[in-house]
């Protein structure tokens, strides 16, 4: 199994990024969904992944979230960090490639995008920069550009953000 491209491929395609769509769950959650006979009642994001979403556009990136479910506390929780869009009920995520770029004037490979499952494979085959969490599936795995040392849940969003920020900016990035 392959885990991560050359260190030469990560650095030219981490080096055009301009921004950053994410998975929520299994990516910025550790994947568990909590109900009650009302509906889901929360879900666990990891204070890192925020600041990440932060000091992206600090660092003049955006971020958008692209998620199969549709949740309040996604939303809540987007607007709380500064999520730039949120595209929820996105059941084909590769369906919204084209309004993103059309929107943000970018082309697909000035645009990073980390999921964790096979909902998620399209997109990621299509983008400039593909990752995943630790504990994503293997065939996720085997299809990305890198994969985190991190779990979803547990700050992967964060790694991938340092990543392309040290690989982008050096010392140049502006953190706080």
């Amino acid at each position: 199994m392959k885990f991560m491209k050359s260190k030469k491929i990560i650095l030219e395609k981490c080096a055009k990024i301009k921004l950053i769509l994410t998975d929520v769950d299994g990516v910025l959650t550790d994947g568990g969904r909590y109900f009650s006979e009302n509906g889901e009642i929360f879900k666990k994001f990891h204070v890192r992944d925020g600041m990440a979403v932060n000091i992206l556009l600090r660092n003049n990136i955006k971020t958008i979230i692209v998620t199969k479910e549709s949740s309040k506390i996604v939303k809540k929780w987007g607007k709380e960090m500064n999520v730039d869009k949120i595209f929820s009920n996105s059941v084909k995520k590769e369906s919204k490639l084209r309004t993103i770029c059309n929107q943000y004037k970018l082309k697909p490979d000035q645009i990073g995008f980390i999921g964790d499952d096979v909902n998620d494979l399209e997109l990621l085959k299509l983008v400039g920069f593909s990752a995943t969490t630790n504990d994503s599936v293997d065939i996720v795995k085997d299809t990305v550009d890198y994969v985190c040392k991190k779990n979803g849940g547990q700050g992967a969003f964060r790694e991938i953000v340092d990543l392309i920020l040290k690989i982008k900016l050096g010392k140049q990035i502006n953190w706080y």
